[in-house]
């Protein structure tokens, strides 16, 4: 008879515990905590990033600057409001044929002001293999992946842009999708979680470091007021993240 080795989950991000429970008196099933993703199979760096990231969508200011602090030195993550600088830092920063690109939400969809479209079809054989003369690869840094594309893949260094979908607001994350000609908040706890899983997927699919762009926003625009993003940053800067100004 075949054998089941699974991992009891407990993180908050997590949803699959009350069905995990139900096999605990199930024959022929082994708990191993190895088995649990967040246990790095790469490298310690990796590892804190991934905690990194946790905290910071958990909004564990105290951790995140922690685990920040063990970073330092060995992977640079830097915060800006200038989307064609963080191009200039990846650039920079990339040597060789170190792959780079940009990443956002699939539910990004006011950030079309900085000629980011998330509902343009990429192919992501292009976008991934192609050399840095082939303006469908993510040298180009024109085409952007989301978080449906990259999941499970990984470059050398990402620039993470940042919209609206994912704010702040009284010291917690707001959850929005854009439809029509408006902003509709999220009620869903499911979709909710889902918006919150995306960035993490966003956030940890560099090896080398990422420069994280939130936008200014525009006081003349409905859609992206600057209110949506200021707190944004102002929560990344309490962190300790770079400024690239």
């Amino acid at each position: 008879m075949a054998c089941i080795h699974i991992i009891k989950v407990k993180d908050a991000e997590y949803s699959a515990s009350g069905e995990l429970n139900k096999l605990e008196n199930r024959k022929n099933v082994y708990y191993q905590d190895e088995l649990h993703l967040a246990v790095s199979m790469r490298s310690f760096r990796a590892e804190n990033v991934s905690n990194l990231v946790k905290y910071l969508l958990d909004m564990d200011v105290d951790k995140a600057k922690e685990i920040l602090l063990q970073l330092k030195g060995k992977y640079p993550i830097v915060i800006t409001r200038d989307l064609h600088k963080a191009k200039q830092w990846l650039r920079e920063h990339a040597r060789g044929s170190e792959r780079f690109g940009m990443v956002v939400s699939s539910q990004a969809e006011r950030l079309k002001p900085h000629a980011i479209f998330v509902k343009q079809e990429v192919n992501p054989i292009h976008w991934f293999l192609n050399d840095k003369d082939d303006v469908r690869s993510s040298f180009y840094l024109e085409d952007v992946a989301t978080e449906f594309m990259i999941q499970g893949l990984e470059l050398d260094w990402a620039c993470v842009t940042w919209d609206a979908d994912f704010r702040i607001h009284q010291n917690q994350w707001d959850h929005w999708s854009f439809k029509g000609h408006k902003w509709q908040r999220i009620l869903k706890t499911e979709r909710q979680q889902y918006l919150k899983n995306a960035y993490r997927v966003l956030l940890t699919r560099s090896r080398q470091g990422m420069v994280i762009v939130v936008p200014k926003g525009d006081k003349d625009d409905h859609t992206r007021n600057p209110e949506f993003y200021d707190p944004i940053f102002k929560y990344l800067q309490s962190i300790g993240f770079e400024y690239l100004e």
